[in-house]
């Protein structure tokens, strides 16, 4: 029997008919999702994964070390799904300049890491929103400002419909839910949630982004809400301390395959479909950050060591190398900034740092020289990653 997840309601939307798609309350019913045979090994090995994340962020000394770097990844790739072009030596150039050649792309980026940071600091406060529709907003509305999408009511629930691929709604590849239906549908997925539904974890947050994506509640920026909220999820649920995870690696390696789960699930009620597709992107993600982790740990280790062998090392280098994973471009002001010193001492420790080749000027220039801790940025890049491509 095959499964339905929702109905169809005709509606008339810039002068075209169509029907738009109304998901039904999570969760998925007749049959309801069990979770046996094929579905819990794969769900066996994502959590096995996250595990091996979870312990891995949680070995080194100073969790910046990874956080910096690894929010950074998965809001660049997030926007990259969404058509931006800047990468993650883009943005550490802005952060150290404040220059880029791509300062729209870059600006959508940190509004990304922004409202993820905005986000888990108002779960972690006790007097702060739980993970709600109005925390989806607020972080809805730091998303969207000032970049694409600023004068699409951002922050606020749709009152217009809307469709998903097609220049028009009469070619559209999905039409979401009436206007009027998107705030008790929100309501619902909130509930549900924070509900004690006894499915595991991993399977409520690929339920959760699944109809999230298809509520679609707002006119732009939903499919980087929607892979934030994954995040949270996994966080909120106790199985990660830290956002460590970028899902959107294998997202955006296997577009296709993720819209056309998406698809299914409307088309067929194919939810198993969706979280087998979902829980194998998870052990990728999970796996592909271990590996990372362990590289970023090695790396620092190897360079902290070259540095203790050297005999012009100072205590301010050492400390500057500390610095280096949550600033890893850096010019001699910002250096200075950094270790509270004046000029001088900054610019000996990053010469030296350049000298052990952990330090690559990146300008060719004389003066207003940029450096880059070129290893460590080359390990976040997707490129660096097994079957990677841009990063």
């Amino acid at each position: 029997m095959t499964r339905k997840t929702g109905i169809y309601r005709t509606t008339s939307t810039h002068g075209e008919t169509v029907r738009a798609f109304v998901p039904y309350p999570l969760p998925p019913t007749r049959p309801a999702i069990v979770i046996e045979g094929c579905l819990a090994e794969r769900h066996n090995a994502a959590v096995a994964a996250i595990g091996r994340l979870g312990v891995a962020g949680a070995m080194v000394p100073e969790p910046g070390w990874f956080l910096y770097g690894f929010v950074r990844k998965e809001a660049v790739l997030s926007s990259q799904i969404e058509g931006t072009q800047a990468t993650l030596r883009d943005v550490a150039t802005f952060e150290a300049t404040s220059g880029s050649d791509r300062p729209a792309d870059v600006e959508e980026i940190r509004n990304y890491v922004e409202a993820v940071n905005q986000a888990r600091a108002a779960i972690a406060d006790s007097r702060g929103l739980p993970l709600s529709t109005r925390l989806l907003c607020d972080i809805h509305r730091t998303l969207m400002r000032g970049v694409r999408g600023k004068d699409k009511r951002p922050g606020e629930i749709r009152r217009s419909q809307n469709w998903v691929g097609g220049s028009r709604p009469g070619s559209a590849l999905f039409v979401p839910p009436l206007p009027d239906e998107v705030p008790a549908a929100l309501a619902a997925l909130e509930a549900w949630i924070h509900s004690p539904d006894p499915l595991p974890p991993l399977v409520k947050a690929g339920l959760a982004h699944a109809q999230f994506e298809t509520i679609h509640p707002f006119l732009d920026g939903n499919g980087r809400i929607g892979r934030m909220l994954i995040v949270l999820l996994v966080e909120h649920w106790g199985l990660l301390d830290a956002p460590l995870l970028y899902l959107s690696l294998p997202l955006k390696r296997r577009q296709a395959d993720y819209y056309s789960r998406l698809t299914a699930i409307r088309t067929a009620g194919d939810w198993e479909g969706w979280l087998d597709f979902f829980l194998e992107c998870l052990v990728t993600a999970a796996d592909d950050g271990v590996r990372v982790a362990r590289a970023i740990h090695a790396l620092l280790g190897k360079d902290r060591r070259r540095l203790a062998a050297h005999d012009g090392a100072t205590v301010a280098t050492f400390r500057l190398l500390d610095h280096l994973p949550a600033n890893p471009m850096v010019t001699v002001p910002r250096a200075s900034r950094l270790l509270g010193t004046t000029a001088p001492p900054a610019r000996k420790a990053i010469e030296l740092l350049v000298q052990l080749r952990v330090l690559r000027e990146t300008t060719g220039q004389k003066r207003d020289r940029v450096y880059a801790y070129h290893d460590y940025l080359d390990l976040l890049t997707d490129r660096a990653a097994p079957g990677g491509g841009r990063g």
